[in-house]
C-alpha cells in the first residue's frame, strides 16, 4: 500500500479510472491497479438469475448485476449487457455504484471510509454530475477525502509534463485535449468518433466480405484441425441457454478485439495498395478452428483512422483523422503555447496500441508542421509592423531595419513560431524546437540599411538569420 499522510496518519489513497471499455482501480503510487475488469457489466432482471454464482454478482432492487470477466462471461437465459457510461459520463448511477460495490469487496478488500479516492472524469464532464458523484462518495460511501481530476492531466503528470497535447484514443471516441501548467484548455478539445468500435466495426465487415463466421468460444463444445483456408471443423455446444442478442454481439466483439491486437498494422505511410500486398502476412486463427493469412488488409483497416476518405460510406464525411485531430486542437489554441503544446504530444488509450501507431502519428505531424532549424528569411516592409511588435521590436515608423531592430531579434525568439500573414505569402516563419538563449546566437548578416539605400516604403529590406547552436550552422 503507498503510503499518504491524511490527518496526521498514514493512509493509502485509492485511484479509480472508470474508462469506456475497462475499470481500472487500485492505490496510489503502485505500479498497476489491483482491479481491472470490463466497464460492461451483466443485468439480469428476473427474480432468480439462476445458473451459477460467482463472486461478480451483486443484487440490487430485483435486479442482478454480474460484473468482472468471469461472471459475464457465463451464458445465461436474457442477460442483457450495459454500460453504465456514455459519452464518457456517468449515466446509470445504479450500475456505477454496483461497480464500485464490487471494487471494495472483491478487489480493494477494504472498507470505503479508511482511503481517500482520487478519481478519473471526463474533460466534459458537467457539473450537475460532478456534484452527484461527490455526493454519492460522501454520503453513501463515507469516505474522508475526495478529489475528481480530469483524464488528461492525470496522463499528462504521468509523464512528468503539466503542458501538453493529451491524444486518447480509446474504444468510443479520439479525443485530442490540451493541457497547459496542469488545467484542460475546453476551447481546444476537439472529438471523433473513429476509435477502437470503429475498428472493430471494420473487422467485422471484412469478415462478412470474406464469408467468415464470428463463434465465440462459448457455443463450441470441441473442434478439429484443418488445412488453412478451409472450412471450420467444430461442434456446438448443446443445451445453451437463450441468450440476449446484446450478450451474444458482447461476445463476438471479445473475438475481433483480439483479433485486432493479434493482426492489425497501422501503415509508415498513407495506405497504397502495392505496398500494402508487398508486406508480409500474418496468420491467424479463429475459435473455431478456421485459420489463413491475412496480408494488405491489416493495413487497410486500420488506415480509417488516419484517413477516413479511404473508408467505404465516408467518402464524404467531413470526420477527422487522428493527424488532423492534434493539428486541429493544437490551431484552437493560443499561439504562444503551440510549441510547448507540438513538443509535448502525449498518446494514451487502448485504441494507440495498435502496432505502428504512434510511428504514424510522428510521421504525420512532421509532415503537418514545418521542418526544424531552416534558415530563416525576414522579408520587412513597414506595413507588417503591427504583427512585428509581440516580438520585442521597438517601435517605428520606417519600413527599414536599423541596428536596434535587429538587436532586439535576440530577444524575439518567437519569431520561430510566428503565424503566416495572408497579405504576404514570402514570409516564411518554421517553427522549430528553441535551445534556451544561453546557448543561442544569431549570426545576422545586413544586406541594406536606411543609410545605405533610400527604397520606397512599399519595398522590402531582406535579412538572413542564420541558427547557429554550439558551433554548427544549421
Amino acid at each position: 500500500m503507498s503510503g499518504g499522510v491524511y490527518g496526521g496518519d498514514e493512509v493509502g489513497a485509492l485511484v479509480f479510472d472508470i474508462g469506456s471499455f475497462s475499470v481500472r482501480a487500485g492505490y496510489a503510487g503502485e505500479d498497476c491497479p489491483k482491479a481491472d475488469f470490463p466497464t460492461t457489466v451483466g443485468l439480469l432482471t428476473l427474480e432468480e438469475g439462476g445458473g451459477l454464482e460467482l463472486d461478480g454478482e451483486k443484487e440490487k432492487k430485483g435486479k442482478t448485476f454480474h460484473i468482472d470477466t468471469n461472471a459475464l462471461h457465463v451464458p445465461r437465459d436474457g442477460a442483457e449487457v450495459m454500460s453504465p457510461l456514455k459519452n464518457g459520463m456517468i449515466e446509470d448511477w445504479e450500475c456505477f455504484r454496483a461497480i464500485l460495490d464490487h471494487t471494495y469487496s472483491k478487489h480493494v478488500k477494504s472498507e470505503p471510509n479508511l482511503h481517500p479516492v482520487l478519481m478519473s472524469e471526463a474533460p466534459w464532464n458537467t457539473r450537475a454530475k460532478r456534484e452527484k458523484l461527490t455526493e454519492l462518495m460522501f454520503e453513501q460511501y463515507n469516505i474522508p477525502a475526495f478529489f475528481l481530476c480530469k483524464t488528461a492531466v492525470l496522463t499528462a503528470f504521468a509523464n512528468g509534463r503539466s503542458t501538453g497535447l493529451v491524444l486518447d484514443s480509446g474504444a468510443t471516441h479520439t479525443t485530442a485535449i490540451p493541457v497547459h501548467d496542469g488545467y484542460v484548455l475546453q476551447q481546444g478539445i476537439v472529438k471523433s468518433p473513429l476509435a477502437g468500435d470503429f475498428i472493430s466495426m471494420q473487422c467485422r465487415e471484412l469478415f462478412q466480405e470474406m464469408a467468415i463466421d464470428i463463434i465465440p468460444p462459448y457455443m463450441i463444445a470441441a473442434k478439429e484441425p484443418v488445412r488453412e483456408g478451409a472450412p471450420p471443423n467444430w461442434k456446438k455446444k448443446e443445451k445453451l441457454p437463450q441468450v440476449s442478442k446484446s450478450w451474444h454481439n458482447y461476445m463476438c466483439n471479445e473475438v475481433i478485439q483480439d483479433f485486432q491486437a493479434s493482426v492489425l498494422q497501422v501503415s509508415d505511410s498513407p495506405y497504397d495498395e502495392q505496398v500494402a500486398a508487398q508486406m508480409p502476412t500474418v496468420h491467424y486463427e479463429m475459435p473455431n478452428g478456421y485459420n489463413t493469412d491475412y496480408g494488405a488488409e491489416r493495413l487497410r483497416i486500420p488506415e480509417g483512422l488516419f484517413d477516413p476518405s479511404n473508408v467505404k460510406g465516408l467518402s464524404g464525411n467531413t470526420m477527422l483523422g487522428v493527424g488532423h485531430v492534434v493539428t486541429t486542437s493544437i490551431g484552437m489554441c493560443d499561439i504562444d503555447i503551440r510549441p510547448g503544446l507540438y513538443g509535448s504530444v502525449i498518446v494514451t488509450g487502448g485504441n494507440t496500441l495498435l502496432q505502428g501507431f504512434t510511428d504514424r502519428l510522428n510521421r504525420e505531424l512532421s509532415q503537418k508542421t514545418p521542418p526544424v532549424g531552416t534558415p530563416l528569411g525576414l522579408r520587412y516592409p513597414g506595413s507588417l509592423l503591427p504583427y512585428l511588435q509581440p516580438l520585442s521590436l521597438p517601435p517605428s515608423q520606417t519600413s527599414f531595419l536599423d541596428l536596434r531592430h535587429l538587436h532586439s531579434l535576440e530577444e524575439g525568439l518567437s519569431i520561430w513560431r510566428s503565424p503566416p500573414l495572408p497579405d504576404f505569402p514570402c514570409i516564411c516563419f518554421r517553427p522549430s524546437t528553441i535551445p534556451g538563449p544561453e546557448s543561442l546566437s544569431l549570426d545576422l548578416h545586413v544586406l541594406s540599411t536606411p543609410a545605405q539605400t533610400s527604397l520606397p516604403t512599399e519595398h522590402a529590406t531582406e535579412t538572413h538569420c542564420q541558427q547557429q547552436h554550439h558551433g554548427a550552422e544549421v
